[in-house]
């Protein structure tokens, strides 16, 4: 049985590494982890750029990975603790952007401000365990190339969003998105496609 398999399998020697790990109660890493183990297990592409003030709850046992000349701006958080963060080249992630695993971002993908991304959910279901301490569920986000997402935008777990979509601001993303689409609202809803017969982008029809 490898190391990693062994450790899962054991609750006292999981309990020990994740203590080994990051601090009790905490998403981020000790400081030995962040200066030292991260560099060699994740990824940082030529250019890219994550500024001093981000908070990079990143940790080795999952992966991280951002492409070339990409940027995670000032008060993003970043987190990969139940799920790999891939974030593609000459993507930018705005200013106060919460991104939690597992999550794939495409290239040229635009992130505006106070936007949540989000492949974690809380289970709740047994009343007598806080949901803090219930079994976590995931499901992957996938966003593709080109997209942009407006400010204060939700994108909930197991979404995809198409290439070339638009986000309006303040949207909550509770369904997938296709690809070339304009959605807006909460829960959003498609408002235009792009027709690539008369090269316009098309409003649809309301449904009540």
């Amino acid at each position: 049985m490898a190391l990693k398999e062994r450790i899962k399998s054991n609750p006292k020697l999981k309990k020990l590494a994740l203590w080994s790990l990051m601090p009790k109660n905490q998403a981020r890493p000790r400081l030995w982890v962040k200066w030292f183990l991260n560099p060699l297990k994740h990824h940082r592409g030529k250019g890219s750029l994550v500024r001093r003030r981000t908070r990079m709850d990143v940790l080795p046992f999952n992966e991280f990975s951002i492409g070339r000349d990409s940027t995670i701006e000032d008060f993003a958080t970043i987190n990969n603790g139940v799920g790999a963060v891939h974030i593609g080249d000459r993507s930018r992630i705005g200013l106060g952007c919460v991104v939690i695993g597992p999550v794939k971002v495409g290239n040229d993908v635009m992130f505006a401000q106070n936007i949540v991304v989000s492949g974690l959910n809380h289970g709740y279901q047994d009343i007598n365990i806080p949901p803090s301490l219930q079994a976590v569920e995931t499901k992957p986000i996938v966003i593709e190339d080109d997209v942009w997402i407006g400010a204060n935008a939700v994108i909930t777990a197991g979404v995809t969003i198409g290439k070339h979509a638009v986000i309006a601001a303040g949207s909550i993303v509770t369904k997938s998105v296709p690809e070339f689409s304009i959605v807006a609202g909460n829960p959003a809803r498609i408002l235009k496609q792009y027709n690539h017969t008369t090269n316009t982008w098309e409003k649809l029809p309301k449904i009540n």
